[in-house]
């Protein structure tokens, strides 16, 4: 329904519950006291509340537009600092005599700055990354300075790859190549050979053990990377016939990015404790066991075994994952192996935010039912009136049926030209008002007929937001991930209109109408009526992993602003590594058009029309003055 109902007193604790903020905001985001969303910036131990809103009015009195992309460094760091600060605890606790070894997945996020803060700040605790490609390679082989940091190759792997690792291991990295597929081994073996440098090789093992969720097929009997039990075992033979079995030293599997059930972390990590041991019964001297991904975000707060949940801490996940590794091997009586993670979404979901403003709204609107209808009005529009005047809690489903059948035969007249368009407008007001007054009055029954409960999924406002799913938010409309989102300001507010968000394409899927719920999956979202005194905006949280890299240019529109936020010394905030986001032209270029070519193509048909006297010289300046500004401009609306 459009208009919830009212409620006295409301207060910025029914803002937070209607949000869930205190659920899926992870101590980072809050709402304070004036009714605005604030990030908690600075160390743990002295953290202060900065104002999103206040951020988003500062950029824009900069000239910076939406929409706006916000990193925050303390919270990349924080999480860093958490991740492995928790795993080392457990191990301190469980008098587990291995290491943790983190590694940061760069596919996650590619971005040159999270790169580089989570090697910075991870340098402490020799927090390496994984590599799934040649390009990723070369970044990890340039950040990753520790040689006692791993570098993780997964991935396809040709001879080109290979060499760069191997070269890596001779600099004096940690470099491990993978084995994802059985033909991978002899590349690895023989470019070891004709560079003369000693691998360190992994196995990938195909586990039996699956998981729910939407990454399922990462996993399992029908996996597409991994090896089964027997290709294992013939990879222990070659590498013993060619006496390398010494190189083989490491253990990986992967579950998937975001694993909801810690039952199922808990069966995979047992099933790859016994391939490990039996690889070191054979004779291989192993000492790595990579567990891969998984760590899962909590994206609707709900502590659950939802998908787009978890109902497990970190804490839990590390304990669990300690316990069953010391169990496995203090019963089959091996050492203790370093646990290697490659914990990519959970590091780096919290760090970013998308700022965009509201550019406008439809909403339904009704006439005036109070005024009397003409004696001459269209029958169809007085018996509309009528379901109207009568709608009551005991008749709600005759006069809902009676209402579509009007409206119908609303529809029917008009194509067969007995009502006129002015009568067919009033029509869908009348029967629109009619579905509020529905909804209004389902919601005060015990039970609601099955028909009425989804009246409020259509009767939703439609917010236009300034800014891209496909670019920016491409899992929301790829496999329905869900992403909190709330208004960044006026939280003192009741919020009274249920809404969806649509954005600036030009494309039915470009709208975001699924919205995170303590409970379940809502279809609409609560926001604040528009006022013509200032901008609306809405912040989508939870964003920095995967986002930025699987954007499309759907409709060309490119790549956000991007803004790094920090506390100095001083605790003050820092703007940062201001990226601007794509200009027109540079959108145009990345599908092969040449800017300058477009110019002078343009430019060559202004001046046919300035000699046969449809412009002026006057009117040409103006026109190729807006063309060469748009072309430099920036692909989002601009205020």
């Amino acid at each position: 329904m459009n208009k919830s109902r009212e409620i006295k007193n409301w207060t910025i604790q029914d803002t937070a519950e209607l949000y869930g903020i205190d659920n899926w905001g992870k101590g980072y985001f809050k709402i304070t006291e004036n009714g605005e969303t604030a990030v908690l910036l600075g160390a743990p131990d002295n953290l202060r509340e900065v104002s999103l809103y206040t951020l988003a009015e500062g950029l824009r009195q900069r000239g910076i537009g939406m929409p706006i992309l916000l990193r925050f460094e303390d919270i990349l760091k924080r999480q860093v600092d958490y991740l492995n600060r928790a795993f080392r605890a457990k191990m301190g606790e469980y008098n587990y005599s291995g290491a943790y070894k983190a590694v940061y997945p760069i596919k996650v996020n590619q971005q040159e700055r999270v790169i580089k803060d989570i090697t910075t700040y991870g340098a402490q605790y020799d927090h390496g990354l994984e590599a799934g490609s040649k390009a990723e390679l070369m970044i990890a082989l340039a950040y990753v300075k520790s040689k006692d940091a791993l570098v993780i190759c997964n991935g396809y792997k040709d001879e080109e790859f290979v060499d760069l690792a191997l070269y890596g291991r001779k600099m004096g990295l940690n470099v491990f190549i993978v084995v994802e597929r059985p033909g991978e081994l002899k590349t690895i073996m023989s470019r070891s050979q004709a560079l003369g440098i000693r691998p360190a090789i992994g196995l990938r093992v195909k586990l039996s053990s699956s998981v729910s969720g939407k990454w399922s097929e990462s996993a399992g009997d029908f996996s597409v990377f991994g090896l089964t039990a027997s290709q294992m075992l013939e990879a222990v033979d070659v590498l013993k016939e060619a006496d390398m079995l010494d190189c083989l030293r490491l253990l990986h599997y992967h579950l998937g990015s975001q694993i909801p059930d810690i039952k199922n972390i808990r069966a995979s990590v047992a099933e790859a404790c016994r391939y490990y041991a039996a690889l070191a019964e054979v004779g291989a001297p192993m000492g790595y066991l990579d567990i891969g991904g998984g760590l899962a975000v909590d994206y609707d707060g709900s502590k659950t075994n939802f998908a787009h949940s978890r109902n497990y801490s970190i804490d839990e996940y590390c304990s669990d994952v300690v316990d069953v590794v010391m169990s496995t091997m203090d019963e089959a009586e091996i050492a203790h192996p370093d646990i290697v993670s490659e914990t990519g979404r959970a590091l780096v979901a919290y760090t970013s935010v998308l700022i965009f403003n509201i550019l406008d709204v439809n909403t339904f609107t009704a006439p005036d039912l109070a005024v009397d209808l003409s004696p001459d009005a269209h029958e169809l529009l007085t018996n509309l009136k009528y379901v109207y005047n009568n709608v009551g809690p005991k008749n709600l489903q005759e006069m809902y049926h009676d209402a579509l059948f009007y409206r119908d035969e609303a529809r029917s007249r008009f194509m067969s030209g007995g009502m006129d368009l002015r009568d067919r407008g009033l029509a869908d007001q009348i029967f629109w008002q009619i579905l509020i007054k529905l909804s209004q009055q389902a919601a005060q029954l015990r039970f609601v007929p099955e028909e009425l409960k989804d009246l409020e999924k259509v009767m939703v406002s439609i917010y236009y937001g300034n800014f891209s799913v496909f670019q920016s938010l491409p899992d929301s409309w790829a496999i329905d991930q869900l992403f909190p989102i709330m208004p960044l300001h006026r939280l003192k507010e009741q919020p009274t209109v249920s809404a969806i968000v649509a954005d600036t394409t030009c494309d039915c899927d470009g709208k975001i109408d699924q919205f995170v719920d303590l409970y379940d999956v809502k279809s609409y979202l609560p926001l604040h009526e528009l006022t013509e005194s200032e901008e609306y905006y809405l912040g989508v949280f939870l964003v920095g992993a995967y986002q930025e890299t699987l954007g499309d240019l759907h409709n060309l529109f490119g790549d956000t602003h991007v803004i790094s936020v920090r506390l100095d010394e001083d605790g003050e905030v820092v703007f940062t590594n201001e990226l601007s986001g794509d200009s027109v032209g540079d959108v145009l270029s990345y599908v092969e058009y040449s800017p300058k070519e477009l110019i002078e193509t343009f430019k060559s048909q202004v001046e046919q029309a300035v000699r046969s006297n449809r412009l002026t010289p006057i009117e040409r300046r103006d026109i190729m003055k807006a063309y060469e500004e748009g072309m430099n401009g920036y692909t989002y609306f601009e205020m």
